[in-house]
């Protein structure tokens, strides 16, 4: 008896150990088998993250993980909370269940480069602990849910190259701790709302966005320190405060609508500038080219091709120490290049071609290509183009 006793006891400590090693929260079971079920079968295939799901062999908290949960979701350290759903990019197609929202404790929620549709849903907003949503290259449509807004600990939101329409959340600036947004490649229309103070990165590249880039949108970013608004349909005056930003470095506005820009040099607004790259590309930006760019100490690369520029190359351009690429193309400009843009030994690089300058050499790699046809600039000035 007592050999049989010294022998039953270590087992039966060791497989109570096992059994109470499943500590995970029922809701957030729950939740995971709802998130499961609505994944059509068919797209998991036998070797992904999903196929390993096996809730009636093991608890998704379990440890040590042998062969069911293998990958796909991260526990706390005490295994009882879900903290991360981060799958494989291999193809699950299905929809995003309004009962994610179990998941109170999840930390991380990434589903890119899979094929999940339909509306995202607005009970996201239980996820009050979530700092980072990644939903990009699905094919998610419909708005994006005003509730998206009460994420109060959330950082990085990325649902681009998707199918979103409609316009962006009104009340978008209550993200008090948001700091990269990236919403491009979708169908969004609208105006941009005011932004949160905390932002830092701002992507909404190729929406169908529209209206002036209004300086009431941005009075609170501070931090902000890349924009890229290009491929959509702003139209009107870009005012001199955008390029006045307090952290402002990367600018891409490229094919708007844009009909002009103010630029102010820097020292005016009483201070340096960080603004290193302007894209202004394909807008329809008309006068002279700004030469106050050429104030920015930090400014490296400026863009203006393809617009409706008149007049001479500032310049102030020629003379700025910090140029390296410059692209002026497409334009309307006049007179003779700036000689250190055609030298041979030129550092910096870009293009001044399709334009109505004189004597732009045809072997300097910045002249490419040639110069618009004579008519076509006379036209454009009413008579000869004037030096």
């Amino acid at each position: 008896m007592t050999l049989s006793t010294s022998f039953l006891l270590p087992l039966l400590f060791t497989l109570f150990i096992f059994s109470t090693d499943a500590l995970t929260s029922p809701s957030d079971v729950s939740a995971l088998k709802a998130f499961k079920a609505a994944v059509k079968p068919n797209s998991i295939p036998p070797w992904s993250c999903l196929a390993s799901w096996d809730f009636t062999a093991s608890d998704p908290c379990a440890t040590p993980r042998r062969t069911h949960f293998t990958c796909g979701i991260t526990c706390s350290p005490d295994s009882t909370r879900v903290t991360q759903l981060t799958l494989d990019p291999v193809g699950y197609t299905g929809r995003l269940t309004p009962l994610i929202s179990g998941l109170t404790q999840l930390l991380t929620l990434d589903l890119a480069d899979n094929n999940f549709y339909g509306l995202i849903p607005s009970s996201i907003s239980s996820l009050i602990t979530l700092q980072t949503l990644t939903l990009r290259s699905n094919s998610f449509s419909g708005s994006l849910p005003e509730s998206i807004t009460r994420l109060n600990s959330v950082e990085s939101i990325d649902i681009s190259r998707n199918s979103l329409t409609g316009p962006l959340p009104r009340s978008l600036n209550s993200l008090s701790n948001l700091r990269r947004l990236d919403l491009s490649y979708n169908k969004l229309t609208g105006s941009i709302p005011k932004l949160p103070q905390s932002l830092i990165d701002l992507a909404l590249k190729a929406n169908s966005l529209s209206g002036p880039i209004s300086k009431q949108s941005f009075t609170e970013s501070t931090q902000l320190e890349v924009v890229e608004l290009a491929e959509n349909s702003f139209a009107g005056t870009l005012g001199a405060w955008f390029f006045l930003l307090q952290s402002i470095q990367q600018v891409d506005l490229a094919n708007n609508s844009l009909t002009g820009v103010e630029v102010l040099p820097p020292k005016i607004a009483g201070g340096e500038s960080d603004l290193v790259a302007v894209e202004l590309g394909f807008n329809r930006i008309s006068g002279n080219a700004p030469a106050s760019f050429a104030a920015y100490p930090r400014l490296t690369s400026l863009s203006l091709r393809y617009n409706m520029l008149h007049g001479a190359i500032p310049s102030e351009y020629e003379r700025s120490k910090t140029l390296r690429r410059l692209f002026l193309d497409g334009n309307f400009l006049t007179g003779k290049p700036p000689a250190r843009f055609v030298k041979p030994e030129s550092e910096v690089m870009g293009s001044l071609g399709n334009n109505c300058l004189q004597g732009c050499p045809g072997k300097a790699k910045m002249c490419a290509p040639s110069q618009k046809p004579f008519s076509i600039c006379k036209r454009a000035y009413g008579g000869k183009p004037k030096s």
